[in-house]
């Protein structure tokens, strides 16, 4: 659906790494399963990839493995296996210098991210003026939170035609096309409001997703329940890494009263409602034990907030400590969350207990202002600025500076800062 990106400079450094990852893996006996992202959303057509690989595979011989004439030389079982191998890395060498394989590449790219864009919350049938302000901010990565359509059906069809409408936005497509994105759903896009794994069409709903934004066949993503996963960016001491939750797929029933301003939902007593799932728990704590500076969770929905009737951690408030414990067990540094859903912008925190401040930092919508203009209460509330236009929000990260730091940033709809908080990165360490 989206063209490939731009970038062809994987010439040099990013090719002669990759290769040498490929060299490995193919020495190696075993090789762990673990969830990888493709950074561009634009991807050419699949069936021409395989095309092409395959007719490279037929056609290139190493050089070194040629008589003086030009024609193959008589090998042995074991040069026959090694002309393979050279074959294999030649096509690779070659797919990846072309960027003919968006996101293989960006894999290994040891390059620092200083600039990340996020938003939320996109009616796919309403202007989206604000992709031309994003499009024109320098950034490293657009991560999208969630509500990325308005589906609410169990008809595939019709999702699959609402995302065709988002896919078709001038603005939109041109983000997709040059810069490297990441995507989590919230509950528009699951496809129902408010749902959680009760949710009818939930498997269906992840094929739909993962078709749209491209990710690869063969992803892990494709294979097991859920669209969580995680990405890791940059050489060690400036090393990000993103991880994206999936608030849905496994999210038990919410409690439900008296409708408050935000909702009918209330925090929950029952100990046996899940946010995330066993796996995702368990796939998260292997993500916080791996080595990173900063870590960006990508929540579609705010985890710090207190409970006003709306959807949030705190309405499953065991599951909500359990993430906190989670950041004091592993001793994880660097973790800063980042959430949509409310059609708001907003930044809370929470320190009691914690071995430092946790920042939940919200922006939505990238094109629904917020009708009532006010927002729920918040106790948690850092700052209390809060922005109820159409908005998106940018990390900053200065690595090059004596005591390196985050600025987070919200801008509104013509690109103009409207919340900013920085935070040094040395706040941000568990030990």
């Amino acid at each position: 659906m989206f063209r490939a990106c731009k970038s062809t400079q994987l010439v040099g450094k990013k090719a002669i790494r990759f290769i040498k990852f490929q060299i490995d893996l193919r020495r190696s006996e075993t090789r762990s399963c673990t969830r990888s992202t493709t950074l561009n959303g634009c991807m050419p057509n699949r069936s021409s990839i395989g095309e092409n690989m395959g007719a490279i595979a037929r056609d290139v011989t190493a050089p070194w493995l040629l008589g003086s004439q030009g024609h193959e030389m008589e090998l042995s079982n074991t040069q026959k296996a090694n002309s393979t191998n050279c074959r294999f890395l030649c096509m690779l060498f070659l797919l990846v210098s072309l960027n003919v394989i968006p996101g293989i590449a960006d894999a290994v790219d040891d390059e620092p991210v200083e600039s990340i864009l996020f938003g939320s919350c996109i009616r796919q049938d309403k202007p989206m003026p604000i992709f031309k302000s994003i499009n024109q901010i320098r950034s490293d990565l657009f991560i999208f939170l969630g509500d990325n359509i308005y589906a609410d059906t169990d008809d595939m069809k019709v999702m699959k035609a609402k995302y065709s409408l988002l896919a078709a936005d001038s603005g939109f497509s041109k983000l997709v096309e040059t810069k490297r994105i990441m995507a989590t759903w919230d509950d528009h896009d699951y496809g129902k409001n408010d749902a959680g794994a009760e949710y009818i069409k939930k498997e269906e709903s992840q094929k739909t997703f993962l078709d749209f934004w491209n990710e690869p066949k063969n992803s892990v993503r494709r294979k097991t329940p859920g669209i969580y996963d995680a990405k890791s960016f940059g050489p060690e001491g400036k090393r990000l890494q993103v991880i994206l939750l999936d608030t849905r797929f496994f999210r038990g029933p919410l409690k439900m009263g008296k409708r408050k301003t935000g909702g009918p939902y209330y925090p929950t007593g029952d100990k046996s409602v899940r946010m995330l799932g066993e796996s995702q728990w368990g796939w998260l704590e292997e993500q916080f034990r791996k080595p990173a500076e900063i870590r960006i969770v990508a929540s579609s929905i705010q985890l710090i907030a207190e409970s006003d009737g709306q959807e949030t951690w705190s309405n499953i408030p065991h599951e909500r400590e359990r993430f906190f414990d989670l950041i004091r067990k592993t001793k994880a540094n660097g973790v800063v969350v980042i959430s949509g859903d409310r059609h708001w912008s907003e930044l809370s925190c929470y320190s009691k207990g914690m071995p430092y401040t946790l920042y939940d930092f919200t922006s939505s919508s990238l094109n629904q202002p917020h009708g009532r203009g006010t927002p729920t209460i918040n106790k948690h509330r850092a700052i209390e600025t809060t922005h109820h236009q159409e908005n998106f929000g940018q990390i900053k990260i200065s690595w090059d500076v004596k005591n390196p730091k985050l600025s987070l940033q919200v801008r509104d709809i013509n690109g103009k800062l409207k919340i900013g908080h920085d935070v040094a990165l040395s706040e941000l360490k568990a030990n």
